[in-house]
């Protein structure tokens, strides 16, 4: 299928690895100029033909130089993917154990990144009657499948896209949620990542909670969400062939979630 995105201009957030380079690279090999941030640009990421630009989106001011930069190197947006986040770093513990810094920090880079860069490209958006997708997480759904912070943050997230979608969708700009189940990326494989850290408060071998998490979140599927299924979405959701998906969030979660 042809996704008529040759020749559009993509801004792609939390591009070095996982599911950020992922779609970094799909969207490049749909003929889309892809302008990818990141806080360091992978070779990886630079492989894929993209134009990287190093970006700390955790840093309030940061949004709007990323933007002002990728629209001045690349052109006009006709799609914002907010995909940076994580909710690794330290955060396995109980309420009473997070701290305000810890919380800070969590929304920083998880929510707030994604108002400031939504905020900043929104002109040139509504210009091009282009599209935003965010990448949420199941978790938003789950709440208690993740880190307290970071699930939170999802779904403050998840929330904001739907309200967004029905301000700017009468004006041309579709938004619209894709909530990956556990993916296979650094964040459950890496030996710093979250699944590290929550495999050695259970006190079990890495590998062991890795074999056991589909079965454990319910996944049908039995296993987890490839990085390029996610990206596969995100490109058809940019496309004209989506041009009535809006507001909606899109689980990617191998059966995760049972309710209708």
């Amino acid at each position: 299928m042809d996704l008529q995105l040759s020749g559009k201009t993509a801004l792609v957030t939390g591009a070095s690895r996982g599911i950020g380079l992922a779609i970094a690279s799909a969207l490049t090999a749909e003929g889309m100029r892809v302008v990818a941030a990141a806080r360091t640009i992978s070779p990886e990421l630079a492989a894929t033909g993209a134009i990287g630009i190093p970006a700390d989106l955790s840093e309030p001011d940061a949004p709007k130089h990323l933007v002002d930069r990728a629209i001045a190197e690349a052109g006009p947006l006709d799609l914002l993917v907010n995909n940076v986040g994580g909710g690794d770093g330290g955060l396995v513990a109980g309420f009473a154990e997070l701290t305000d810094e810890q919380w800070q920090q969590t929304f920083e880079l998880n929510f707030f990144s994604a108002v400031r860069t939504t905020r900043a490209a929104l002109p040139s958006l509504l210009d091009r009657k282009g599209a935003i997708v965010n990448i949420s997480s199941v978790g938003a759904r789950l709440p208690h499948s993740g880190p307290m912070p970071y699930t939170t943050a999802k779904a403050a997230l998840t929330a904001f896209s739907k309200a967004l979608s029905t301000e700017v969708g009468p004006q041309g700009v579709r938004v619209n949620t894709i909530s990956p189940g556990p993916v296979r990326t650094s964040m459950w494989e890496g030996a710093d990542g979250h699944g590290a850290q929550l495999a050695d408060a259970l006190g079990i071998p890495l590998a062991d909670l890795l074999a056991q998490l589909p079965a454990e979140a319910g996944m049908t599927t039995g296993r987890l969400v490839e990085p390029t299924e996610v990206a596969a979405l995100v490109a058809f959701l940019a496309s004209p062939h989506a041009a009535s998906t809006a507001g909606a969030d899109h689980l990617v979660d191998g059966g995760a979630i049972k309710t209708a």
